[in-house]
């Protein structure tokens, strides 16, 4: 709900949805989630569909998500809270229904040194992520930055146990990248993401009027 532009920045991301026909939308809240909820409704004055699924205490990056299993389709975008990536997202869908085993597709930015995000994915040749490593030490191989968008079949869920919280990072991509069931979706488009004043101001001038 940070103000952005004169908006709360959700309502770019959901702008973004909505213009390229994504109107059905499941929002994952948690804290103060209910300042969300008053603001965007049912979604209709949005132009959108609005479901929500709030957390009551923090579950980690996956356990909203696996908490969410009733509102959520078969297939669907993950697209995280503080990120935004103007492509084209049924392309990511497409990705995905090109390997029938696949369970997920991240989006991976072709890192130009144009953000401050260290690369944390390696891909390899056929198209899947083969190394995950946030914070780790910069290798040759890490040419990429999971870049905060990805499309998953809702089998994912069987990765994320329930009875404690868990980390899409640490519970799911490793055993998604150790079967060879996470696609590469490579782009070069730049993404943005609100994560320090630094990266907030430059967000304010992408959306300024």
């Amino acid at each position: 709900m940070v103000p952005v532009a004169g908006k709360p920045y959700l309502e770019h991301q959901l702008a973004e949805l909505r213009r390229q026909g994504i109107t059905d939308i499941a929002l994952l809240t948690g804290y103060l989630g209910e300042q969300i909820e008053q603001h965007f409704g049912d979604g209709r004055r949005f132009g959108l569909s609005i479901r929500y699924s709030r957390e009551e205490t923090p579950q980690g990056t996956g356990g909203g998500l696996r908490d969410a299993a009733k509102i959520l389709a078969d297939e669907f975008l993950l697209i995280y809270g503080d990120s935004y990536l103007p492509i084209e997202y049924l392309k990511l869908l497409n990705r995905l229904s090109s390997d029938p085993a696949a369970v997920g597709v991240a989006v991976v930015y072709d890192n130009r040194e144009s953000t401050t995000v260290p690369n944390n994915i390696a891909v390899d040749e056929a198209g899947y992520v083969a190394r995950y490593a946030k914070d780790a030490p910069q290798t040759p191989d890490l040419r990429y930055v999971e870049a905060g968008v990805l499309a998953f079949r809702k089998s994912i869920l069987e990765l994320l146990p329930a009875g404690r919280p868990v980390s899409l990072e640490k519970d799911a991509f490793p055993a998604l990248i150790e079967r060879r069931r996470l696609l590469a979706f490579v782009t070069d488009q730049r993404f943005y993401d609100i994560g320090t004043p630094d990266r907030l101001a430059v967000v304010e001038r992408l959306f300024a009027p």
